[in-house]
């Protein structure tokens, strides 16, 4: 239960949930994650805040592996970072949807054996983009607990199809534009 590992580790933050879906082995999260850990703060062992961080995390792990990562990067250059902290939790046929701030158009990268699938986002929510994707609605995960939503949505994305050529890291590093994230909330 690779997720409850992550909890324990202190690298799930903000969390809205992570929670067993019907099958116990099955665990959804959805909140931020650490990329890059902060400095160990006190002879206690705490750190400090991490110094990367994805944003709209949705994870789903099957024991002890990711079969679903989902989540908003500002910056398409912290992939490798998430790749760095994660890579030996990926499930072979791990579905991998990243939002991504900095980049110009979808596309497609190809890194430890996983394809991500790298889709332009300057503003909105990565869950609600996800539900579309699969062609969810709010009223399909209403009464659902919190881990099967994740799951839920997991399933419904079963026929993903990413937009956009397959290119390398390099390439697609070179396809990155100053774009911030458009932050909106109450004036």
């Amino acid at each position: 239960m690779i997720i409850k590992e992550y909890e324990k580790k202190g690298l799930l933050l903000n969390i809205a949930f992570a929670e067993a879906a019907d099958d116990p082995q099955t665990v959804g999260f959805r909140g931020r994650l650490a990329l890059v850990e902060g400095e160990i703060a006190d002879d206690a062992g705490n750190r400090k805040p991490p110094h990367i961080v994805m944003e709209q995390t949705t994870l789903l792990s099957k024991g002890d592996k990711l079969v679903f990562l989902s989540g908003s990067l500002d910056r398409l250059e912290d992939l490798p970072a998430l790749i760095e902290m994660y890579k030996g939790d990926f499930a072979a046929d791990m579905l991998a949807i990243l939002y991504v701030v900095n980049i110009t158009a979808a596309m497609q990268v190809e890194i430890e054996g996983i394809n991500f699938a790298l889709i332009p986002m300057r503003e909105g929510v990565a869950w609600n983009e996800l539900m579309d994707e699969g062609g969810l609605d709010k009223l399909d995960l209403k009464k659902l607990p919190s881990g099967e939503k994740v799951v839920t949505v997991y399933e419904s994305l079963s026929d993903f199809k990413p937009k956009g050529e397959k290119v390398t890291l390099e390439e697609a590093l070179s396809r990155t534009a100053d774009i911030t994230r458009v932050e909106r909330g109450a004036l």
